[in-house]
């Protein structure tokens, strides 16, 4: 009876369709958002609610693209999906003063860490699937790789541990921010208040680089372990 080879290195990845893939989630989901954005409230005078309705088809354009590339709907398409409805929903809820948009600015990443701990009940938490999406250069092969890891103890508690840690430094920060909003003037607020969603992002994405180093090569040297331990005994003379 053959048993299927299970790969233990990844996969060479595709340095172009990685490239690719990356520099359209940036360009895509990203820049075009936050140009078009400004554009239309700065130059055309859109309300901030309209501007940003159309500045979120490009995000669906974005997942668009990918869904004709690789074939199928990835976790992270959808996630970018409702995220952009709860910014979408959050945005067009009761008064428009600046110190309303702020908070409104503050629930969009409340409500985002909220999603981050919702997620800890399902099957796979959110981190997982961002990470195979930037983990990964979207190639069956290697998304099969990233997805085979799921199997091991380790792998998955650092994802949960991940996500736990996004989810509550995410809450932390919109309460903070909301907090601030009443506290300082306006201008104040408006100020620094990029300042704490960029220093946020910017803070958790270099946690996360570090922390999953570390959890390889933990993992690593534990696997080394348990194969020097497997080699031992089996060189080991019959009693």
């Amino acid at each position: 009876m053959s048993t299927a080879a299970v790969q233990t290195s990844p996969p060479a990845r595709s340095g172009g369709a990685a490239a690719i893939g990356l520099v359209l989630t940036i360009a895509l989901s990203v820049v075009a958002p936050i140009v078009t954005y400004n554009t239309l409230v700065d130059d055309h005078g859109w309300s901030e609610a309209s501007a940003l309705l159309v500045s979120g088809a490009w995000p669906v354009l974005d997942s668009a693209i990918m869904v004709a590339w690789r074939r199928k709907l990835d976790e992270f398409a959808i996630v970018t999906l409702v995220f952009l409805a709860i910014t979408a929903a959050v945005s067009l809820v009761g008064a428009n003063s600046t110190r309303a948009l702020l908070v409104k600015d503050s629930a969009v990443t409340g409500l985002f860490g909220l999603l981050c701990l919702a997620t800890l009940l399902a099957p796979r938490p959110l981190m997982f699937y961002f990470g195979r999406k930037f983990g990964t250069d979207g190639t069956p092969a290697g998304v099969a790789y990233y997805n085979d890891l799921w199997r091991f103890e380790g792998f998955r508690n650092a994802q949960r541990r991940m996500t736990l840690v996004w989810g509550v430094v995410y809450l932390i920060e919109a309460a903070v921010r909301i907090v601030l909003s009443y506290v300082l003037d306006t201008s104040t607020m408006v100020t620094i208040s990029p300042f704490m969603i960029y220093g946020t992002l910017g803070g958790l994405a270099l946690w996360t680089i570090r922390f999953v180093k570390r959890t390889k090569a933990e993992g690593e040297k534990r696997a080394a372990a348990a194969a020097a331990a497997a080699g031992a005994q089996a060189d080991a003379p019959a009693a």
